[in-house]
């Protein structure tokens, strides 16, 4: 059973921000900012295109609300992150968001993607458009 499993059930404490019956907000151990929230399913999928559509909307309802709720720490914007696969930096295999609130003045203010590739994109349009 994974970590996030284990806080869903209780049987790893957690600062829980957030709670309903399909998901569930805590604060991460280790934050990137003040307010560093994770959000997840309570129930295991890996990646996000395993979700069924009703999960991933309560998922983006519940981070509507803690967004609401980080407010009050008076940030000056924030990040939603959601990493898939190894690959792409997903380091617990259990669907999460973080949500960063980010502050003026912080060391790194913006997460930066990796630089920009050469793509064909009409060839990659087309490839798309034919699955």
């Amino acid at each position: 059973m994974c970590i996030f499993c284990k806080i869903a059930k209780g049987e790893i404490p957690a600062k829980i921000l957030y709670e309903d019956e399909k998901t569930l907000a805590f604060l991460d151990i280790s934050p990137r900012s003040k307010g560093h929230t994770l959000i997840i399913p309570k129930e295991h999928y890996e990646t996000f295109e395993e979700l069924p559509e009703e999960v991933a909307i309560d998922l983006i309802k519940a981070i509507k609300r803690v967004i609401k709720k980080l407010k009050s720490l008076n940030p000056d914007g924030y990040n939603i992150l959601n990493n898939n696969g190894p690959v792409a930096g997903q380091e617990v295999p259990h669907v999460h968001f973080h949500i960063i609130p980010r502050y003026k003045g912080e060391k790194e203010e913006v997460i930066k993607l990796s630089p920009p590739v050469e793509v064909d994109l009409d060839g990659v349009l087309e490839e798309l458009k034919n699955k």
